[in-house]
């Protein structure tokens, strides 16, 4: 992708530029956002919290937030509402009719169903929030604990939510690349420093040994490698098309081929499946002490990063959204065989319509398969190697997947409007040749 872009063709481009600038400052705002603290928190017993639960569920997080839950900032619950509540407006829009009946009205079936996922986000961001304030009272982290401090911490909490929804809408409108996807990108590398030299500190002490450290760093190149090459990985369907005249002419059938990816859902298996982990464990981790009951007990106990239960809960969540975002969102069977028959193409051998929309779920239940197994290794083995070797910081696949799929999303979405400006650019300079080369006008002739 990178041969094709060049510094000046970049500079050219306005349009490009402009939408660049635009997510940049608005993921500036973000960052900044995370720093400031919700009111009524104690500082220091704060800080001294989040050191003993940097290396569990804390830390990731705390990670997933951009660090804002570990200064307790006003992006503390981050996007995590806002995709919880859009998992459960999909399920229900498979489930129910007048939903998935809404779904195919077009633009406004769309708002309306986007305006259902707003009503959803304030009302788990308040249960959270009141969660979150009443286990801050129950880990003796307030200041002054009472209504007023419940109150003060749901409105901004809740606050911090909705305008990160709102960031997240312009920049998939007015920049470049999915808005939710790149706030929880710039969240995971803000935090990667620290993690690094965490970790580089913990090596230079004799907390873990040279071996270890090198095994980790040669490790995570191997993963990023397999991420991109699975990423970019298809499975390309033969799509033929007829014969076809046209006046006194008959032109002889093309040929083409239908790309299935290995991993149609992309990133979106793995943070809708650490959203559902993220929510219960979030209250658990600050119910401490004295206030923890046998559920909480038991919740800490079992669905702590690198546990039996969190890894097979966590591996049946990946494979359940895999096959369910993949059919009901990026690659519906149905209207790709109608697509293909309005356009008079075919599956050789396969009748058009019902039968093609059989064969290609057929191809891609296949595909899924091998697909959902590759998150599954990308995402688990990280975790289950963190708790063997007792790493001093949160480190996941799902966090490498989302970095190397959002990077690579985004670079495609800069490089397509790089293209469409300098074709642009190209028919600018054509019609204006055009103009230039105008026939003179010729004097009529004598006869």
């Amino acid at each position: 992708m990178a041969a094709n872009t060049s510094w000046s063709a970049l500079g050219k481009a306005t349009d490009l530029r402009n939408r660049i600038l635009f997510t940049l400052g608005l993921l500036v705002v973000y960052r900044l956002g995370t720093f400031i603290p919700v009111p009524g928190i104690d500082g220091a017993a704060l800080r001294e919290f989040m050191e003993g639960a940097g290396q569990g569920i804390g830390g990731m997080v705390s990670m997933f937030t951009g660090g804002a839950l570990g200064r307790m900032g006003v992006f503390a619950l981050g996007i995590m509402p806002y995709i919880s509540a859009s998992i459960i407006v999909q399920l229900l829009t498979a489930m129910v009719p007048a939903l998935e009946q809404l779904k195919k009205e077009g633009e406004q079936g769309r708002k309306k169903i986007n305006q259902y996922t707003r009503y959803g986000t304030v009302a788990l961001a308040t249960v959270q929030a009141y969660g979150l304030a009443i286990s801050l009272e129950a880990g003796d982290l307030a200041t002054d604990p009472g209504m007023y401090f419940r109150m003060a911490c749901m409105i901004t909490l809740v606050g911090g939510t909705m305008f990160l929804m709102w960031l997240g809408e312009q920049i998939t409108q007015r920049g470049i690349g999915n808005g939710i996807s790149l706030i929880i990108f710039v969240g995971i590398i803000a935090e990667i420093p620290a993690a690094l030299a965490q970790f580089l500190a913990s090596g230079r002490s004799g907390a873990i040994s040279p071996a270890v450290i090198v095994g980790v760093i040669l490790m995570v190149i191997v993963v990023i490698l397999f991420v991109v090459f699975m990423e970019r990985a298809l499975r390309k369907i033969h799509i033929q098309y007829p014969r076809r005249q046209v006046g006194m002419k008959v032109y002889d059938g093309g040929s083409s081929h239908l790309p299935v990816k290995v991993n149609p859902a992309g990133v979106i298996p793995a943070i809708f499946a650490s959203s559902l982990l993220l929510l219960p464990v979030t209250i658990s981790t600050f119910s401490t002490g004295a206030a923890t009951g046998p559920v909480m007990s038991w919740l800490l106990a079992y669905f702590g990063p690198g546990q039996p239960l969190y890894l097979l809960f966590f591996m049946a969540m990946i494979v359940f959204f895999t096959y369910f975002y993949t059919f009901n969102v990026s690659f519906k069977p149905e209207d790709v065989a109608d697509n293909l028959k309005k356009q008079n193409g075919f599956v050789p051998g396969i009748r058009p319509g019902k039968k093609t929309a059989e064969y290609l779920e057929y191809v891609v239940n296949r595909v899924l398969v091998l697909g959902s197994a590759y998150l599954v290794a990308v995402m688990l083995l990280p975790e289950i190697l963190r708790g063997q070797f007792a790493i001093p910081f949160y480190f996941g696949g799902t966090s490498v997947l989302i970095v190397v799929s959002v990077t690579m999303d985004t670079i495609q979405q800069a490089q397509s409007h790089l293209l469409a400006h300098q074709y642009e650019g190209l028919i600018e300079k054509s019609q204006l040749r055009g103009k230039s080369r105008k026939r003179p006008r010729r004097s009529p002739v004598r006869r």
